[in-house]
């Protein structure tokens, strides 16, 4: 992983964030509290800003300034758990991180955000898309999976767990308080989180 690869995903990342305004406020509206898209606009612009001192710091470095970026730049839910997904990231990985270690510093982020947010699976939110993904994405590395395989059944989960949300009971944020009615609605953070996985995974390919 090079900084010029993370620097792309940056760029792609906030295009992929703009140009999916509608519906992700569309989903917000829904069962959210209607500021989930300007918070997440706001941290990837924040993020994209820092690119000249990305180019100059590894990739543990990297991430922990995207963290520390995120934490002082989002408002709401959403900034805290991504800060804190970034910067646990940074503490599993290194200047020359691997396949290995860029899955364990996936999955320590992913806990970050369950331990911050006292969320787990099923509880209808960014974890629906994230855990999953961090099985995945830890079991391919393990088995060494070939690249290309990898990034299809990434997508592939990232996809399944966003649409999972769609028929789940909320029992997290502002949507658990409309119980049976939030049912037959994607929840927003994971489809945002899904959005984010799937550029990667076409920047990969």
């Amino acid at each position: 992983m090079t900084n010029g690869f993370i620097i792309k995903c940056i760029d792609s990342v906030v295009q992929t964030i703009l140009n999916s305004e509608e519906e992700i406020e569309f989903l917000d509206r829904a069962i959210g509290d209607g500021d989930h898209y300007i918070n997440i606009k706001r941290g990837s612009i924040a993020v994209q800003s820092i690119k000249s001192e990305l180019t100059t710091l590894p990739p543990d470095q990297a991430f922990k300034k995207i963290g520390m970026t995120l934490m002082t730049s989002v408002g709401g839910a959403s900034g805290p758990l991504f800060a804190s997904f970034f910067l646990a990231l940074a503490k599993e990985t290194s200047g020359e991180t691997n396949l290995q270690q860029f899955s364990k510093g996936f999955t320590s982020g992913v806990e970050s955000i369950m331990d911050r947010g006292k969320s787990k699976l099923g509880d209808k939110t960014m974890l629906d898309v994230l855990i999953p993904v961090s099985e995945k994405l830890q079991s391919l590395a393990d088995e060494g999976c070939e690249k290309h395989q990898l990034i299809k059944e990434i997508d592939s989960v990232a996809i399944a767990g966003v649409v999972a949300t769609k028929d789940m009971m909320p029992s997290k944020g502002r949507s658990a308080g409309l119980a049976e009615r939030a049912i037959g609605h994607i929840d927003p953070g994971a489809k945002t989180c899904q959005l984010i996985i799937s550029t990667v995974c076409k920047e990969l390919k």
